[in-house]
């Protein structure tokens, strides 16, 4: 069986980044806008909005370097999980938990200066050719 998915969109807001209680591993959720490769009807396009969790390093990273209207490439597995609200309504929750999010692109003027990965040297003798 296989649960696989990759997405590429934009945050549509900054990660928010918490800690579970107990052991203290970091969770990240954000949001991706992701358009789909069609017109509707009226010839426009639509978005859809999915909402990517991440953890440990991976999602304090993302905490660190992602914001608002970067565009990402997360690939992970579809998560549907139920659960009861305050008023005892049962619900359900679609989301990506994602193994790897990929920065697509650098960081816009303003931004942090520093991109994960800005930091490695590459020598003529690392190169195989």
């Amino acid at each position: 069986m296989l649960n696989l998915i990759v997405l590429i969109g934009r945050l549509t807001r900054d990660p928010e980044l918490r800690y579970t209680p107990g052991n203290g591993t970091a969770v990240a959720t954000f949001t991706l806008a992701v358009d789909r490769p069609f017109t509707n009807r009226q010839g426009e396009k639509e978005t859809d909005f999915i909402r990517i969790v991440t953890w440990d390093k991976l999602a304090e990273t993302c905490a660190n370097y992602l914001q608002k209207g970067r565009l990402v490439a997360a690939t992970g597995r579809l998560q549907i999980r139920s659960y009861e609200d305050k008023e005892g309504v049962r619900r359900q929750s679609t989301e990506v938990v994602a193994r790897d999010v990929r920065f697509l692109e650098p960081p816009r003027t303003g931004e942090a200066d520093t991109f994960p990965g800005d930091d490695i040297s590459v020598s003529e003798d690392d190169i195989p050719f």
